[in-house]
């Protein structure tokens, strides 16, 4: 399987991992993925670029069946507002397509926010760089790699 920039970091950072492919529907979500690798929704982590007020960028990872509150997440992160960032930008401040979004190697280095609640799993599956493509890793190596900033910002889907 050829390298993206998310698995090129990853072997940088000597992070363990494991690869998983499903066949990528446009729109299907962590629902899809989850199904299709046989695990818990709740272990498979978005990884969604939003942009602050003044459009500064950022990376939010949550769990697949939770949703982000941009009200607590502006709160804890201490600026106004947040919001998604439209497609075309998400793609340029990340380097990646939409649907394909890794937190690892990102074009630029953006300030990433965990869910807390993340940490308690034993593994995440997680976007590798690509479509369809989804690699496994102990949560802690976020911690490690991308030292994200801690936030409680889950909402029930």
């Amino acid at each position: 399987m050829a390298d993206t920039q998310a698995t090129v970091f990853l072997k940088a950072h000597r992070v363990a991992y494991t690869e998983h492919e499903y066949p990528y529907v446009e729109h299907g979500g962590t629902a899809l993925s989850a199904r299709a690798l046989g695990v818990s929704e709740h272990e498979v982590v978005k990884t969604l670029v939003m942009q602050d007020e003044a459009g500064k960028p950022l990376i939010v990872l949550m769990h697949g069946d939770r949703k982000v509150s941009t009200k607590n997440l502006a709160r804890q992160a201490g600026v106004k507002r947040i919001e998604p960032c439209a497609p075309e930008s998400a793609q340029r401040h990340s380097g990646y397509r939409v649907g394909g979004t890794s937190p690892f190697g990102t074009r630029k280095q953006l300030p990433v926010y965990l869910e807390r609640t993340i940490l308690e799993l034993p593994k995440i599956y997680i976007n590798g760089g690509r479509r369809g493509f989804l690699v496994g890793i102990a949560p802690q190596e976020i911690m490690r790699t991308l030292q994200p900033t801690l936030v409680e910002v889950a909402l029930d889907d």
